[in-house]
């Protein structure tokens, strides 16, 4: 499979059947197919939300994350019951030419990259990011290292203790890691995180 990341337009414009919790959200606001909802949640400022454990918090905050978006999309899809769509959490590293906002933080820190987890959906054989198309140019995420299906309610402490599972690992090849800890490693990823909010 190609690792080609589209964007929601590839998304169906499956009707929404008032049928749940999630869906009345986003009925409410007029957005009556599945392609809406994500093209809704694709205009939607970066920024992290006070509740981060499943999405639900988007909506009302008018903002959020991958993980977030994707989370809140992927709890829509379950709702009518479309099972073609799901979450996917994944693996890259992360540089200034494919997170604009990043690079002075790895820079400061003597770092060419860092291994980041990003959530967006699988459609059929398509990866589909609702977060990354029309933000500020960037190259593609070229290669992932690793990728899983999620449930929308595991974005929270599950996904955290996945990435930094994986942040421990790196950070045993020193040439890759300059001879960093793992916590020290996080630390800079969060301020990565605190930039991309700026």
């Amino acid at each position: 499979m190609n690792q080609i990341m589209h964007t929601f337009e590839v998304l169906p414009e499956w009707p929404l059947h008032p049928c749940g919790e999630i869906t009345a959200q986003f009925l409410a606001l007029g957005l009556t197919d599945f392609r809406r909802a994500a093209a809704y949640l694709n205009q939607l400022p970066y920024g992290r939300n006070t509740y981060r454990e499943d999405g639900r918090g988007v909506l009302q905050e008018g903002r959020g994350t991958c993980s977030t978006k994707h989370a809140m999309l992927a709890a829509l899809a379950q709702e009518q019951e479309m099972g073609e769509v799901v979450l996917i959490l994944g693996l890259f590293e992360m540089t200034e030419r494919n997170t604009p906002g990043v690079g002075a933080v790895l820079a400061q820190h003597g770092l060419p990259c860092m291994p980041e987890a990003h959530c967006y959906l699988r459609y059929r054989e398509m990866r589909v990011d609702i977060t990354r198309s029309g933000q500020a140019p960037s190259e593609p995420i070229a290669q992932l290292m690793h990728e899983t299906q999620i449930a929308p309610g595991q974005i929270g402490s599950y996904k955290t203790v996945w990435h930094q599972r994986f942040i421990q690992e790196w950070v045993r090849t020193p040439e890759i890691a300059g001879g960093l800890g793992w916590e020290e490693v996080w630390r800079i990823r969060e301020a990565c995180i605190a930039a991309l909010s700026q």
